[in-house]
């Protein structure tokens, strides 16, 4: 089988391997990870990169020559999958849709209806064949059979066991994957170690990071013991400060109590609360405020976030309740996605 597949995100290729381990004989084309040994990418997702508003302008005719390339190559593909990344996918699926009108497109990682623009759903219902949900909720949004709750990568992903006895004096730093992230929290998280002069730190830095970008932007980055192994951290911790994202989950998942810590630009956050109404930051608190109006941990945001309130966080977050709660998230995500999704890709279609 020849798949074509647009996966832009380092996560969603991470969710690709998964999937992958569960196909046979299948080809990709497309924008993936050049590391993948199952097709040669026609784009690398390191070109696919953007930051901020500005560079995704002077990028969008480039981006435009890129989709059309996608719908030319797709006539060599026996089906379609899109991950994730809908400013791109979405309009990929559109011209996909138009030009093979016969040809089955999966969208797996679904946009963030929930949180913004539900619009969205009819496009996708309209052009898509096969919405494949990560989050029991976002089913709730979408009107036809076309989608399904197929499971969390996550519970195929994380391999690491936490044993509470050997994280003693262990404690996590995670300011995030993106520049402004980083520059934000760490000067906090640098001051907030030194609080902690018996404790090992953790400061937890992609993989993918130079010893020259570590250096830029991690200003006493020597203070810490350096871990590319996010789960492998959180393993050793005995409490996390995590900036936001995909991480609190991870945390969850794998039971190491934490709390958010996020500051953006006063612009983003303005528009993120004011005008699109978001609430919450952490995808750990989503999920469970859907499930049972609960939330798993504090999210400390803008000028909260200081280093006394990060020791009151450490010192009062009660360690009990944190694992009761973390233990009905997983309960609520039920299984793994990856062997679910093999098996659509796999399958002929009905």
């Amino acid at each position: 089988m020849k798949l074509l597949v647009s996966a832009l995100e380092p996560s969603s290729n991470l969710h690709l391997k998964e999937v992958l381990k569960h196909t046979q004989d299948v080809e990709l084309l497309g924008i993936f990870d050049k590391n993948i040994k199952e097709g040669t990418p026609l784009y690398d997702i390191s070109e696919m990169a953007i930051m901020g508003v500005v560079d995704a302008i002077k990028k969008l005719r480039w981006f435009f020559k890129v989709a059309d390339a996608m719908v030319e190559l797709a006539k060599e593909a026996d089906k379609v999958l899109l991950m994730d990344s809908s400013g791109f996918n979405l309009p990929l699926a559109k011209k996909l849709k138009e030009k093979y009108p016969d040809k089955e497109i999966i969208y797996y990682i679904l946009p963030q209806v929930w949180a913004s623009r539900p619009k969205r759903v009819k496009k996708l219902e309209l052009y898509c064949d096969k919405l494949l949900g990560i989050l029991p909720f976002e089913m709730e949004y979408y009107s036809s059979d076309k989608a399904q709750y197929i499971g969390h990568p996550l519970l195929d992903e994380i391999d690491v066991h936490r044993n509470e006895e050997e994280t003693k004096g262990c404690i996590a730093f995670m300011p995030g994957s993106r520049k402004s992230e980083i520059t934000r929290l760490m000067p906090i998280f640098l001051e907030l170690r030194r609080k902690f002069p018996e404790i090992r730190p953790l400061l937890v830095i992609p993989p993918s990071f130079s010893r020259n970008k570590i250096a830029k932007l991690y200003k006493g980055n020597r203070e810490f013991e350096i871990v590319r192994d996010t789960h492998e951290a959180l393993r050793r911790a005995e409490f996390a400060f995590i900036c936001s994202g995909t991480a609190t989950l991870e945390a969850a998942l794998i039971g190491t109590p934490f709390t958010l810590a996020y500051i953006a630009k006063k612009v983003d956050f303005f528009i993120g609360t004011k005008l699109l109404g978001i609430t919450q930051v952490g995808l750990a608190n989503i999920i469970l405020t859907h499930y049972n109006n609960t939330t798993l941990h504090h999210e400390l945001l803008q000028e909260e976030v200081t280093v006394d309130n990060l020791l009151k966080e450490y010192y009062n977050t009660d360690r009990k309740i944190f694992g009761q709660k973390a233990e009905e998230l997983k309960t609520y995500l039920s299984h793994g996605s990856s062997q679910n999704v093999a098996e659509i890709i796999m399958s002929q279609r009905s």
